[in-house]
C-alpha cells in the first residue's frame, strides 16, 4: 500500500502553522505519518550532526527518499503530480520527504535519497516548507484523480 511519511526537524506548536498542517493531513486521503525530529543540541556546531543522526536512523531501507533541499530539482505542481502518481502506480510502498533543520540537510542524508526538490531559489523556513510541502501532496491527489482543485 502506497504510504507517505514526512521526516521533519522541528516540531510545530500550537498555531498557525499546526492549523494548516492538521487541515492538509485531513484531507490527504493517502495514509500519512509525520515523523518530527525533536533535536536539542549542547552547541549550534552540533545541531546538524544531531539532526543527521536522528534523520539517518528514520530512514527505512526500502523506501523512495526525496528530500526537500535549496539544490533540488523545482517541479510544477503537475511535474510532482507525475512523480507521485508514478511511484504509486510503480507499487512504492512507502515514499519519504525529509525537511532538515535550519542549516539544511547534510550531504550524508542527500546521497541516501533517490530524488531532491526545491521550492524555488528562494529561502523558506523549515515549518513553512512542510506546509507547502502537504499543500503540494494534496494538490497531487487532486491532479492525479482530476479534480478541478488545480488549475492550469
Amino acid at each position: 500500500m502506497f504510504k507517505i511519511e514526512i521526516i521533519a526537524v522541528a516540531r510545530i506548536k500550537k498555531g498557525p502553522y499546526a492549523d494548516l498542517s492538521e487541515e492538509y493531513c485531513k484531507r490527504i486521503r493517502w495514509p500519512l505519518d509525520i515523523r518530527e525530529i525533536d533535536a536539542r543540541p549542547s552547541s549550534m556546531d552540533q545541531a546538524q550532526a544531531e539532526e543527521e543522526l536522528k534523520i539517518l536512523k528514520s530512514l527505512k531501507p526500502d523506501a523512495i527518499k526525496i528530500a526537500l533541499d535549496e539544490r533540488g530539482e523545482t517541479l510544477s505542481s503537475t511535474q510532482f503530480a507525475k512523480i507521485l502518481g508514478g511511484y504509486r502506480d510503480e507499487g512504492a510502498g512507502t515514499l519519504q520527504f525529509i525537511i532538515g533543520g535550519a542549516d539544511g540537510l547534510t550531504s550524508q542524508i542527500r546521497s541516501q535519497t533517490q530524488k531532491q526538490i526545491s521550492f524555488g531559489r528562494q529561502t523558506w523556513p523549515h515549518l513553512l516548507a512542510r506546509i507547502m510541502l502537504l499543500e503540494q501532496i494534496y494538490r497531487a491527489q487532486q491532479i492525479l484523480s482530476g479534480h478541478p482543485y488545480h488549475r492550469e
